[in-house]
């Protein structure tokens, strides 16, 4: 089959590779109808992992089920579904307690597994015709049939539910006021999912023209980093008393408030400057133990400095961590099937998978309006 196989830093290539098997009766195999480009697949992308060449990326996955394994039970041939990012076995401690994103199962000597991504087990992605899915009765949430709403529900198996997962972990409640740092497609998830929420004022703070746009086109207050300090500018339009809640969907390289240079802790520091007393922050944003290009050897190894005096005088508390997709996933479904969520604003183009390297490319320069990027593996590359 066909698939995007990482090569070097800033190359990846759609290469022949070898079909998925069933491995365990658990097991299904599915025919990948979508699957989307996530901005953590640019930091393997980049170079700033330890990700090995032959990796197939992919963990934003969508298709229609073209094999069972003998011991799944509740899905058949030619069930249209939609996979979480994080590979979860469902019975181990934390994906009892609904942490699937920290399986202890799918990945030994790590919490935690998924598609497609270094460290994350062995799992290969699904930028490819084929996908196997383990442990697929829990893993695979059923759609309606046919082919509506495709770019809405491949959004379920990640950035949707994370940017959903970061007012979570912020506890956003309806008429609070929210910072969103961060205009990517999980930030502009968080911002209208805190809009979903009720939040009665959102800011979404970038330098990018196009993703600030489209953070207003939602409701959002586009707030731009390098005409002046995000805080301050927040603090002007909440009477000086900052926001109730605020939401780091950027990571580890983080720019600069003038975007010269990369200040991983940046966006921490400016959120406890920018919350109130006692307000919560929610970070999807990745941070990672080791990150080779880290702009020094502190940052480096995940070490940081960050504000945590002025966050204790202030009396904050922070939620972090990767989204567990299935907490999330079906109620989400639901409201896009209800018409009442339609995260597909976000998607900006629509590729074959035999354009993925140049996809791969203009999104990681943020150019021609890339916000987010959905290959269509099977469909013959466009003219």
């Amino acid at each position: 089959m066909k698939a995007v196989v990482y090569e070097k830093p800033f190359s990846v290539a759609v290469r022949d590779v070898d079909d998925p098997q069933i491995q365990h009766p658990n097991d299904v195999i599915v025919r990948v109808t979508s699957t989307a480009i996530c901005g953590s697949d640019l930091h393997m992308y980049e170079g700033r992992t330890a990700a090995q060449a032959g990796i197939v990326f992919g963990h934003e996955n969508l298709g229609v089920i073209e094999e069972v394994g003998s011991g799944v039970t509740s899905l058949s041939e030619g069930d249209r579904v939609v996979m979480p990012f994080n590979v979860a076995c469902g019975f181990c401690k934390n994906c009892l307690a609904g942490k699937t994103g920290f399986c202890l199962t799918v990945n030994p000597g790590f919490a935690g597994g998924a598609y497609g991504y270094v460290a994350m087990g062995p799992y290969t992605g699904g930028q490819a015709e084929r996908l196997r899915v383990p442990f697929a009765d829990f893993n695979c949430l059923k759609l309606p049939p046919g082919d509506e709403l495709e770019n809405d529900f491949v959004l379920l198996a990640d950035i949707f539910p994370t940017g959903y997962h970061a007012c979570e972990l912020a506890k956003v409640s309806p008429g609070e006021s929210v910072a969103v740092f961060g205009a990517g497609p999980v930030g502009l998830m968080a911002a209208y999912s805190a809009l979903l929420r009720g939040a009665s004022k959102v800011f979404s703070v970038d330098r990018v023209p196009e993703r600030l746009a489209k953070a207003e086109e939602i409701g959002a207050i586009p707030i731009d980093f390098t005409k002046g300090n995000p805080a301050e500018q927040i603090k002007e339009q909440t009477n000086g008393e900052g926001t109730d809640k605020g939401v780091d969907a950027v990571g580890y390289q983080a720019q600069s408030h003038d975007a010269s240079h990369e200040e991983p802790a940046v966006v921490l520091n400016t959120l406890v400057e920018t919350v109130r007393p006692t307000g919560l922050l929610g970070v999807p944003g990745l941070y990672v133990p080791a990150d080779p290009g880290g702009p020094d050897e502190n940052a480096k190894h995940g070490q940081l400095l960050v504000s945590i005096g002025k966050m204790f005088e202030k009396g904050q508390q922070m939620g972090t961590g990767q989204c567990n997709v299935k907490q999330y996933n079906r109620q989400l479904r639901d409201l896009i099937i209800a018409g009442r969520a339609k995260p597909s604003f976000v998607v900006s183009h629509e590729l074959p998978l035999d354009q993925a390297p140049q996809a791969y490319e203009k999104f990681d320069k943020r150019i021609e309006g890339y916000t987010k990027v959905v290959l269509h593996p099977g469909h013959a590359l466009a003219a």
